[in-house]
């Protein structure tokens, strides 16, 4: 607080040509004047007149009319009104004259009236840290050197469910022995005279970082130690959490781990990539159960690999596994081929009758691949094998009873083929119960090098080569879009092994399609600059091929890259010239 504050009132002040008789009417006016400041025409101190001095000054003969200026000077220090309070220790005086910085006097104030006014102040401090103390978030324990518990604040209270009636004016050691605390920050600080800082569990069952800190005075005696209790429950509980999702963490990469050295054991497929991991997580866990699966993915993506791996994981790996493709088959003759018939059953059937696949795979698991090309009439007994496990032969009047696993697969949209009643409704319901949709091989780049080195490898061994990609190779195959996925991929590297002639197979062993859609993305990675049209040119000629690969026809190509047929036709003949 500073000394301004308590100046409220302008100072009476007299000048050296005043006379005693006016400075006595100034006394006697007011019993609050302590004294009157003798200012000269600027307001700057030139005496201080109190009653003593008058009395003196008249006991000794001097006259009513005589000046101020007649009287002895005092010894006066003016104080700046701008200081503290406080810093007012340094100054030994009955009567204080403050004054501005230009030194114009502002107030007078006595000894008694500026202690009073200290003690206000710190009483005012007190108030304002006692605040502090009860509002920190923190809990706050304080001792005396002896380890007498002084001040507690509520949030100790809160923090540690203990209340401060049961621990004022008691000391540590009983505390602890009593069983209110199991272990004293304070106590630790008094033994050690260092701040110690430990971790508790309080009865509230909330968990508290404590640090304590012993406080010294000038001769080196411990005084009090303040000990400051944070709640770290929840931090705990984060970091419990933590250990526990890196734990977690751990496990599942420990179990990846596994089903990677399982897929790896499976002839044919290969995954790095994380879609591809979790795809054939799904089919590990869904492979001991018997429930119905349908494979979906576009042509070539592996449908076929999974289908076997789940049966090689599954109860039934050592039956048979029967795979039929539902649109190789002509619609005449697929019914006899799945049920089997009896003899006689139409003109030209064997004699002793035949077995259906269905019956053949009995025990097994029955792979139905491309199933959205089944008609009508055989999505009907299909439902049948389904929903009742058996078939009747063509011609035959008794229900087979059959135990198969079916696992099917398309790239239709089954979907809207149901909506167009392209498809069964109740047979789609049947066969999606566990549904495994495989990402293309251009939504799973992670697994080109593993497959294109696996197609590779067997083709080494097939033909005892010991050829291998060079880097080049590599990133075009990884920078083309795969329309063909991994059967396209295993049809190129077989050409691109037949057609190098060492032992490395480069980009110019790759056919033309593969290195232009690659080029564009392989050019990028580079750090060299090239002309800006030369840019282009390989950038057009890349959508080009791979429109036109894509969609096969000029039109639809155009229309895909948004220009006309005149305009596609135009550009890939000035490629090629």
């Amino acid at each position: 607080m500073k000394i301004k504050e308590l100046l409220t009132e302008a100072p009476i002040t007299l000048g050296p040509q005043n006379t005693l008789l006016e400075a006595i009417h100034v006394f006697e006016a007011s019993d609050a004047i302590l004294g009157i400041p003798v200012v000269d025409d600027h307001g700057h101190l030139i005496n201080l007149v109190i009653e003593q001095s008058l009395l003196v000054a008249l006991s000794r003969g001097a006259l009513l009319s005589d000046t101020l200026a007649t009287l002895p000077s005092r010894n006066l220090t003016p104080i700046n009104q701008n200081m503290l309070i406080e810093d007012l220790q340094n100054f030994i005086m009955d009567l204080y004259v403050f004054v501005n910085d230009e030194g114009q006097v502002k107030g007078v104030l006595n000894t008694d009236t500026l202690n009073i006014a200290l003690i206000k102040n710190k009483m005012h401090e007190l108030s304002v840290l006692d605040a502090f103390f009860e509002c920190s978030y923190d809990g706050i324990y304080i001792t005396d050197g002896k380890g007498n518990t002084l001040r507690i604040n509520k949030s100790y209270e809160r923090i540690t469910g203990l209340k401060r009636e049961n621990l004022l004016g008691r000391n540590m050691k009983v505390l602890v022995n009593e069983g209110y605390i199991s272990e004293s920050g304070s106590l630790s600080a008094l033994t050690s005279g260092k701040t110690v800082t430990l971790s508790q569990t309080f009865k509230s069952g909330r968990k508290g970082l404590i640090t304590s800190t012993p406080v010294k005075n000038d001769q080196g005696d411990i005084t009090m130690v303040v000990t400051n209790v944070r709640d770290i429950t929840e931090l705990s509980d984060l970091k419990n959490k933590l250990e526990e999702n890196i734990t977690l963490t751990e496990k599942y990469h420990s179990e990846i781990e596994v089903l990677k050295a399982q897929f790896l054991q499976t002839p044919g497929l290969k995954a790095e990539d994380p879609k591809m991991l979790e795809i054939l997580n799904l089919a590990m866990k869904v492979a001991k159960l018997d429930s119905t699966i349908l494979i979906l993915g576009e042509s070539g993506v592996g449908k076929e690999e999974i289908a076997k791996f789940i049966h090689k994981n599954s109860p039934r790996h050592d039956r048979s596994f029967i795979k039929i493709n539902c649109g190789a088959i002509p619609p005449n003759l697929i019914e006899s081929e799945l049920f089997g018939y009896e003899k006689g059953a139409f003109t030209g059937a064997s004699a002793n009758g035949k077995k259906g696949l269905f019956e053949v795979a009995d025990g097994g698991t029955f792979f139905l691949d491309e199933v959205g090309e089944l008609s009508l009439d055989l999505q009907v007994k299909l439902l049948r094998v389904l929903q009742e496990q058996e078939i009747t032969k063509v011609g035959g009047a008794h229900p087979i009873s059959i135990d198969i696993r079916i696992i099917s697969a398309t790239n239709q949209n089954l979907t809207e083929m149901v909506k167009t009643k392209r498809f069964r409704e109740d047979l789609f319901y049947r066969l999606n119960v566990i549904p495994i949709a495989i990402p293309p091989l251009r939504e799973r780049k992670l697994d080109i090098f593993p497959l294109a080195n696996h197609f590779l490898k067997n083709i080494n061994k097939k033909y005892n080569w010991d050829k291998t990609f060079t880097r080049d190779t590599l990133d075009v195959l990884y920078a083309y879009d795969w329309p063909g996925n991994v059967r396209e991929l295993g049809n190129i590297v077989e050409r691109a092994a037949v057609m190098a002639n060492s032992n490395q197979i480069k980009t110019d062993d790759l056919s033309s399609t593969i290195t232009a859609m690659g080029a564009s993305a392989t050019l990028f990675m580079d750090a060299d600059i090239m002309p800006l049209d030369k840019a282009i040119r390989i950038v057009e000629e890349k959508l080009l091929t791979q429109a036109y690969t894509q969609y096969g026809n000029v039109r639809a190509a155009a229309k895909a890259l948004g220009i006309s047929p005149a305009t596609f036709v135009r550009k890939r003949q000035s490629i090629k010239d």
